[in-house]
């Protein structure tokens, strides 16, 4: 930040999270700012859907699958294009931001209006800036674990920063511009990565489908039909088994019945969501950790367990880990038995994922619960062969793994980056007054722009809130 000046001369906000601000800037109670609106839907308005990267945005702008519709839609409220959104429930999670279409919402958002002129993009900017400080987590336990009550009356009480209007539209102008530009570096990257997976992918896929002897490169000289339509010819010599003959058990994890604060504790036990999949073959830590109290509740697998996504938009992910852990419902998990090694079973997982999202039984999420996956057939050479195999992929996609992970850490420090520019920029800690940057049209960041960095279980708690407001 060091090509940023401050402004000339700071005073104290009176504000924990805020500190010092300009001089010239008034810190004024949010119920002088704004005004909650209340209006009535009409009969075609669509659903929006305000998310936690804080795009908001008519649902099928984003995407379908996920989603229940709601059949009463019993307190929605109609909302208008240029509302502040903030949801109430995942505010703390950066569900905050400016609706860029017309429709109708779930009654849990408070839709806002100014009582003054104000620019809603900059108090957006302001309140995910509460929330990535984690001063809204602060305010309140939540009723949902995980989460706040951010209701409109404690966003009035609060003393907000205001710079004049116009000094908002410098700011806004800018951070959009700059915003702008980092979601398409960051699209690029992973971009990318897309790439390098798929490549990686097309090196397992070949080694455990037999379609190349990893010894010579080249096909076997015998191939059998396998009986099976997405596997064809496999060859001569491999055995085709079902999951069922290659593991001791297939079972799903669990949550807590009561998923309060005491069922969760920083040093404690292993307990693995989809989110801590994927990146490593090996599970050496979670997310989250469960207390003695939340142990009680789960069932608990033991040493070199399989985990496996079974459900949503991250299904197939699957890793392994050495320790006794526990997962949730969303997540399969087996142990395998002597037939199969287990690294070599986790390629072969990875490499029917495609089958699983063409053939699996669903209409919204994907799903593949534990006895569709115990009937799911693998190929299984010798274990001469498996150890081959195996030996063939690590050192095939050794590169290709060292390539992801560099790009994933610039993807990293750009977010970075820009966590801490609009942090510095939305509470006066730089100035931006004179920095010439050219305007940023609604039409010119497209929905996969400004969603080019959210993490895959992005909108998931979506579902959960509209399903428990109806």
């Amino acid at each position: 930040m060091k090509q940023f000046k401050p402004y000339p001369e700071y005073k104290d906000s009176g504000v924990k999270w805020l500190g010092d601000v300009p001089r010239h800037w008034e810190v004024i109670k949010g119920k002088w700012l704004y005004k909650k609106m209340n209006r009535p839907v009409k009969t075609d308005d669509e659903v929006i859907t305000c998310f936690r990267d804080g795009m908001v945005t008519l649902r099928k702008n984003r995407r379908l699958r996920g989603f229940t519709e709601s059949i009463k839609e019993i307190g929605y409220q109609g909302i208008k294009k240029g509302d502040l959104v903030i949801h109430q429930m995942d505010a703390f999670a950066g569900a905050i931001g400016v609706s860029d279409s017309d429709g109708k919402g779930t009654p849990v958002y408070s839709v806002c209006q100014p009582k003054i002129p104000l620019n809603n993009f900059y108090y957006a900017s302001v309140i995910k800036e509460m929330a990535r400080s984690e001063f809204i987590l602060s305010l309140a336990k939540g009723i949902r674990e995980r989460s706040t009550d951010f209701r409109f009356d404690t966003l009035a009480s609060l003393n907000l920063p205001v710079p004049s209007f116009d000094e908002q539209n410098i700011i806004s102008r800018y951070l959009k511009f700059k915003t702008a530009q980092i979601a398409k570096f960051i699209k690029a990257k992973k971009r990318m990565i897309e790439l390098l997976k798929e490549q990686k992918q097309a090196i397992i896929n070949d080694a455990v489908t037999g379609k190349i002897d990893v010894t010579t490169g080249k096909p076997y000289q015998k191939y059998k039909d396998s009986g099976v339509k997405w596997l064809g010819q496999v060859p001569e010599g491999w055995k085709i088994l079902s999951i069922r003959r290659l593991t001791n058990f297939v079972k799903t994890g669990g949550t807590p019945k009561n998923s309060s604060d005491e069922h969760f504790s920083p040093n404690g036990f292993l307990w693995f969501t989809p989110g801590d999949l994927g990146n490593s073959t090996y599970l050496k830590n979670s997310e989250r950790h469960l207390s003695e109290i939340g142990i009680k509740d789960v069932r608990i697998f033991p040493e070199n367990t399989i985990y496996f996504v079974g459900i949503g938009a991250t299904i197939g992910k699957v890793g392994i880990c050495k320790d006794k852990a526990s997962c949730n419902q969303q997540i399969n998990a087996m142990t395998i038995n002597f037939r199969v090694i287990d690294e070599y079973f986790i390629y072969s997982l990875l490499s029917i994922k495609h089958y699983i999202l063409k053939c699996g039984k669903f209409t919204t999420l994907p799903i593949i619960n534990q006895e569709d996956m115990k009937q799911l057939k693998l190929l299984v050479p010798s274990q001469t062969e498996q150890n081959d195999i195996i030996k063939f992929i690590n050192h095939q996609t050794q590169s290709i793994n060292i390539t992801i992970s560099r790009i994933e850490r610039e993807i990293s420090l750009m977010q970075e980056f820009r966590s801490r520019l609009i942090s510095d920029v939305v509470t006066g800690k730089i100035d931006v007054r004179g920095i010439e940057v050219p305007e940023v049209s609604e039409e010119s960041t497209t929905v996969d722009d400004l969603n080019s960095d959210d993490s895959d279980e992005s909108s998931e708690n979506e579902v959960l809130d509209e399903k428990n407001d109806d």
